[in-house]
């Protein structure tokens, strides 16, 4: 049986699910690509919390991008992701690829937060 690409991902991300884990000293950076954006969310799962969000869909990226859906768009949520978190005192997170395979806009949106000051 063939799966579909979604369903792929979505098995690649409960596999990767079982062993990431956000803890209050290093939470979980969570990416979620859609067809049209990007999303990247810094979560504490003890506490079932997001602690900063940032993503193409917020009014003041969508206005400087031409696209949410393209490796431009997500370099700058990587670095306003990697700025917010440093305004929180978070320096350190696991990186959560959401089932995708670490390519493209994924890998754009990691380095960048790295080269803004996030350690993974």
């Amino acid at each position: 049986m063939k799966l579909t690409r979604r369903e792929s991902v979505q098995r690649r991300h409960k596999r990767i699910r079982r062993q990431i884990f956000g803890t209050p000293e290093r939470p979980r950076l969570a990416v979620f690509r859609s067809n049209q954006h990007i999303y990247a969310q810094v979560i504490d799962d003890t506490k079932h919390h997001t602690l900063v969000a940032a993503s193409t869909v917020e009014p003041t990226l969508k206005s400087e991008l031409k696209s949410g859906a393209n490796c431009t768009a997500s370099v700058a949520v990587g670095k306003l992701i990697a700025q917010r978190c440093r305004s929180a005192g978070i320096t350190k997170v696991v990186f959560d690829r959401g089932g995708n395979l670490y390519h493209g806009r994924i890998k754009a949106l990691a380095d960048a937060a790295r080269e803004a000051g996030l350690e993974f």
